[in-house]
């Protein structure tokens, strides 16, 4: 059962928006350092608008403006991407349990990742680490989309799904391979990189994800129709009109494009792009002109509210932040299926 209606789509709209602003206000005066929370929103106020009312030293406003900014906006951008990706993967595969991952962009952005961390001197890594992970990521998409692909132009999702079993076993020896014979620092950093981690919001990395998450929404918002036939079936859509193959065939192409720049940007953060849009469906149903906006304003603000998390649980010593999104996402995903279990078992 879905909730309707425009005033509680309304509603929706505007907790989220409210939720997203509290977290934003949070994660600008959270941090292992201690700062006053006026005076760190003053400083923000300042670096955005050229004012002065700030009272903080030198340094400390350079924590805000270097540190927390940079880190809240790729959150944010990160987050909404991970869960338009995972949005339109459940609608192509007709899922509500599939996510990027099934295809194997995750697992190839970690093979080019670790080939990056292992292969590399450590001077390169650093540089090129996101670039193998972006890499990576792609040729495996698009080396199982070939391998899905028929003889006649047409692709079997079932195919597709076993594909991306396959390569991304391939894919997870050769990570465990990479491993094996890596030193104790290459060890470490492969380590932390696969757990996560929004500590590279560089000013290139901002904007490559800021640009990539509203370019997807807009080409994935104007698909929204596309993809609501879809669900009644590939026949029913190409009776109305649709091209099947052409939109799954772009879309997959967009979403692995999409997936392998938030996981060069930030590691690989799981459940976000599987839990949001399956909690938005549940909620609200299946219609990917609500779904997908709703879905990237819930990823953005849960990615962001377990960035808070992993900073401050711990403080001063820092949690990769995907280990923060598996412990918040698993329980809530888990009682979620419990809950339709219920509700299926009533009919």
């Amino acid at each position: 059962m879905y909730f309707s209606g425009v005033f509680v789509v309304r509603l929706v709209w505007l907790a989220m928006l409210i939720l997203l602003i509290f977290g934003v206000l949070l994660s600008i005066t959270s941090g292992p350092m201690a700062l006053p929370a006026d005076q760190s929103l003053l400083t923000l106020w300042d670096a955005l608008f050229g004012s002065s009312f700030s009272g903080l030293e030198g340094y400390q406003q350079l924590v805000i403006t270097d540190i927390r900014w940079p880190r809240t906006l790729l959150a944010l951008f990160v987050g909404a991407l991970l869960a338009l990706c995972g949005a339109v993967t459940q609608g192509l595969f007709r899922n509500p349990l599939a996510d990027p991952g099934i295809i194997g962009v995750s697992s190839g952005a970690g093979l080019g990742a670790a080939i990056a961390i292992v292969l590399l001197p450590a001077s390169l890594a650093t540089i090129l680490t996101p670039v193998s992970a972006f890499l990576g990521g792609l040729v495996t998409t698009l080396l199982v989309y070939r391998l899905a692909k028929s003889q006649y132009g047409s692709t079997s999702v079932l195919i597709l799904l076993l594909a991306g079993v396959a390569v991304a076993a391939f894919t997870g020896a050769v990570v465990g391979f990479l491993t094996f014979i890596a030193n104790d620092q290459a060890l470490r950093d492969l380590t932390l990189w696969g757990m996560g981690s929004l500590n590279g919001a560089s000013t290139l990395m901002l904007w490559l994800t800021g640009l990539t998450s509203l370019v997807l929404f807009v080409i994935y918002h104007h698909h929204a129709a596309s993809l609501n036939a879809l669900l009644i079936g590939e026949a029913e859509a190409e009776h109305l009109g649709i091209d099947t193959e052409k939109l799954k065939r772009r879309l997959i192409v967009i979403t692995a494009v999409g997936v392998g720049v938030a996981v060069s940007a930030s590691g690989i953060i799981g459940f976000i792009g599987l839990v949001i849009p399956h909690l938005i469906r549940m909620s609200l149903g299946p219609d990917h002109r609500l779904l997908l906006p709703l879905s990237a304003l819930a990823g953005a603000g849960l990615l962001l509210m377990a960035d808070i998390g992993a900073r401050v649980w711990m403080a001063p010593a820092e949690l990769p932040v995907g280990l923060v999104t598996a412990l918040l996402g698993a329980p809530f995903f888990v009682f979620l299926l419990l809950q339709q279990r219920q509700r299926l078992s009533a009919l």
